[in-house]
């Protein structure tokens, strides 16, 4: 019975030994009971049953007080009071307890009362593989420089597995390598260790470190094992050569590149590790001092630079050496040649160079003459190098090449000097660059002047107005004419070219200044004698042979305000007034006279108006300052005068204006009617004794004195129409007579006639027609009406009445 259920409990058919010692010592047992279980058992699981082992009664034991102590441990196992059944309690691991040891117990005592009774009971907790082998590190590290023989043999840390016995580590496996294997040793305790053989030199440019995996088993079933990462680190040796990536370089740079340009970054390489790789740079000893100069080798980075200016035309190729040394005990080094080829720039303008100029020329140069020679030159070198040459447009020049890079400046068209003295002629040398620079040189060509431009007026015709009366030596006008030659071809001297004018020669009418034309009268013209000249001054030039022009000049003489009105009409001789009568009984608007004046100037000049100058009565008298009509404004009354005075003012056009003036002493002739009448209307009227038998008188001798006034005025009328050649014929209204072609209308009085005679109404008692001396043939009198002027001028009350003509 017991030893089946110590089967069942262990599960693998396990067996639990019991061992019984029994000792009797009075009420104390001595004897030990021993029982074997498996660590890791799950918790109630039953170790034995002490009541059957023990011979105890189980009713009992609940009543003995039965209960478990355990020595120096964890309390890992109890007792079931009711069935006496020990059972763990909580679950055992043996590497906990028992450590490294090879045996591991459990002791325990049993304790029961009435009687008391105490049991020693041992359990042995036996070992299982419950636990892997362990490194103490999960990588190891090794060291191995790549010069250490094959062979070599070098420790590593072994595994640790805390099982005990067969459970523990039994031996080690290394990953495969080519390079590595191990050897398994046992230590003096059994323990198993590994050491790391090389069985393959090393090459740290090869492979610079190795990874390997070591793996430890235990000797337990199933198996376990545990692993740990072996890292060998190959160390350097410094075997390798620093070593570019070209042996020859060839660069190209254009030339003026900038200071500090990159020309090229050597990137040597060594194998090696650490200060066997560092490397620095340097020229050899093959690299001259002009290449040295040129360029910057930074030692650190074998950056090539531009140190100083590259020039294509001083030197077109660099060749250096450049040698790359590593830091390493031994120092190793490679070396490489590097060509710079410089490549050309268009940085250099093209030259021009002027060997031939030839200047002042004449303006009347021959076609295709040679003026210049020129050469141009360019130190750039394929396109760059090419120049063209050039000179501006729209210039009677053209460039002729001669030979290579001469050219001919010739002339191509006619020069004329009077419109261009002196030509500026650009020389633009371009080379085809890209972009295209260029050059230039301007030289001054002057022209010498010859003699081929005639004078010139700035007109062809000069009309020249000349006031008569003017002063001798008087400047006319000035007429300079212009020569676009230069020096003695541009100096003038002016002629007047004779002609003769009714036997008098133009240089005795007029002077010319032979230096710069100025135009004098040398006498005082009359415009009422000769009104104008036509001749022609010619200008002349003093280049040789000498050219000349001329131009024709028209002197006008302009008329000057120099001759007074003349009264003609009605005629007085000198310093006497003229004496006109009219009856009293003369119609409102009646014509009483007309005044004519004649004036020998100019038609501007001879325009007369007419206007009072003293009036006796302003009301009775109209005067029409155009035609020089007097006529009465109203009927005469018996309070006017019986003689009226009469200033008419005859006045010009001209400035200032010339007058005359004519007095009409104007007298009234009553008829005996007319005087009872007047004596009768002289006597004042005394109004305030007026009554109603006045008012009737009054009125009939108003109606007698109409009656008598009609039958006067009809027998006036019938008279007219009869008129005598008697002194004694009455008076007649009609004041104009004119006879042959001679006309005396609106105040304008015209003859054409071989002799001309002058008929004017003199409106007198006499009645008397006047005739004054003729004309001559070919005159003319012209009377205008003009607008009056402002002022009034009286020439003389005296003036001549006798008709004038010009001389």
């Amino acid at each position: 019975m017991k030893t089946k259920k110590a089967v069942v409990t262990m599960k693998a058919k396990r067996y639990v030994l019991v061992v019984f010692f029994l000792s009797f010592v009075r009420k104390i047992s001595t004897s030990v009971t021993h029982y074997s279980i498996p660590e890791e058992m799950k918790e109630g699981s039953v170790v034995a049953n002490l009541a059957t082992d023990l011979s105890l009664d189980v009713k009992t034991l609940n009543q003995r007080k039965m209960r478990l102590d355990i020595i120096a441990n964890k309390k890992y196992l109890d007792v079931n009071k009711e069935t006496g059944e020990l059972y763990v309690v909580e679950k055992i691991d043996r590497e906990n307890i028992c450590s490294a040891k090879s045996s591991c117990y459990l002791r325990v005592e049993i304790i029961l009362e009435s009687p008391l009774r105490i049991f020693n009971i041992e359990v042995e907790i036996l070992d299982m593989n419950d636990n892997a082998p362990q490194f103490r590190r999960d990588a190891i590290h090794l060291d191995i420089s790549e010069a250490t023989s094959k062979g070599e043999r070098f420790s590593l840390s072994n595994a640790v597995d805390p099982d005990n016995g067969i459970n523990s580590v039994k031996t080690y496996h290394l990953s495969e390598s080519e390079y590595f294997d191990i050897e398994v040793q046992t230590g003096r305790e059994g323990s198993k260790f590994a050491n790391l053989i090389l069985k393959k030199t090393l090459d740290r440019e090869e492979y610079s470190v190795h990874n390997l995996i070591l793996t430890a088993v235990d000797g337990g079933t199933p198996a376990r094992s545990g692993t740990a990462s072996v890292i060998v680190r190959v160390l350097d040796t410094n075997d390798n050569a620093p070593n570019f990536n070209k042996v020859n370089y060839n660069i190209n740079i254009m030339e003026n590149s900038p200071i500090g340009s990159l020309v090229i970054d050597l990137n040597a390489t060594d194998l090696d590790d650490g200060s066997n790789s560092d490397i620095t740079y340097s020229y050899s000893l093959y690299t001259s001092e002009k290449t040295q100069d040129t360029f910057n080798l930074s030692p650190s980075t074998g950056e090539i630079t531009v140190k100083g200016m590259l020039n294509y035309e001083d030197l077109r190729i660099y060749d250096m050496e450049v040698i790359a040394t590593d830091k390493g005990a031994s120092a190793l080094s490679g070396q490489c040649s590097i060509k710079v080829l410089v490549a050309d720039m268009n940085d250099n303008h093209p030259e021009i160079s002027i060997k031939s100029f030839q200047s002042p020329v004449k303006e009347n140069i021959e076609l295709e003459t040679v003026i210049a020679v020129v050469s141009v030159s360019d130190k750039d070198s394929g396109d760059n190098g090419v120049v063209d040459l050039h000179i501006p447009d729209n210039m009677p020049f053209t460039l002729r090449e001669s030979s290579d890079n001469y050219y001919e400046l010739v002339v191509s068209e006619p020069l004329d000097r009077e419109k261009a003295p002196e030509y500026d002629i650009t020389f633009t040398v371009t080379d085809r660059g890209s972009p295209p620079l260029s050059d230039n040189e301007t030289m001054t060509l002057e022209l010498l002047d010859v003699n081929d431009n005639v004078p010139q007026f700035p007109q062809s015709f000069y009309t020249i107005r000349v006031m008569e009366n003017n002063a001798p030596g008087a400047l006319l006008s000035s007429l300079t004419a212009f020569d676009p030659d230069l020096h003695e071809n541009q100096y003038l001297v002016y002629f007047i070219l004779e002609k003769e004018i009714a036997n008098t020669s133009m240089s005795m009418l007029f002077s010319i200044n032979p230096e710069n034309g100025n135009l004098y009268a040398l006498k005082t013209f009359d415009y009422e004698i000769e009104n104008e000249f036509l001749f022609h001054i010619e200008a002349r030039d003093s280049g040789s042979p000498p050219l000349s022009s001329n131009v024709t000049v028209h002197i006008i003489i302009v008329d000057q305000n120099d001759n007074a009105p003349v009264i003609v009409s009605p005629w007085r001789a000198q310093g006497s007034v003229v004496e006109e009568t009219i009856p009293r009984s003369t119609d409102k608007g009646s014509l009483v006279a007309k005044v004519i004046a004649l004036d020998t100037d100019s038609v501007h000049n001879s325009r007369i108006t007419y206007q009072f100058l003293q009036v006796t009565d302003a009301t009775l008298f109209s005067l029409d300052q155009y035609n020089g009509e007097i006529r009465t404004m109203r009927m005469f009354s018996y309070r006017d005068p019986r003689h009226q005075r009469l200033i008419v003012v005859a006045k010009d056009n001209g400035e200032p204006a010339l007058s005359a003036t004519v007095t009409i002493k104007l007298s009234t002739l009553e008829t005996a009617v007319n005087k009872a009448y007047s004596d009768m209307t002289e006597v004042p009227l005394e109004y305030d004794i007026f009554s109603d038998l006045n008012l009737y008188l009054v009125i009939g001798l108003g109606s007698v004195s109409f009656l008598l006034l009609i039958t006067i005025l009809v027998t006036i009328v019938l008279k007219c129409q009869t008129p005598k050649p008697s002194s004694a014929a009455p008076p007649c209204r009609n004041s104009v007579l004119s006879e042959r072609n001679s006309t005396i209308a609106d105040s304008t009085l015209v003859s054409n006639d071989a002799y001309w005679y002058s008929m004017f109404l003199a409106e007198t008692r006499k009645g008397k027609m006047v005739v004054r001396q003729p004309v001559p043939k070919g005159s003319r009198y012209i009377v205008s009406s003009l607008p009056r002027g402002t002022g009034l001028t009286n020439t003389s009350d005296s003036a001549a009445s006798t008709l004038q003509y010009p001389k």
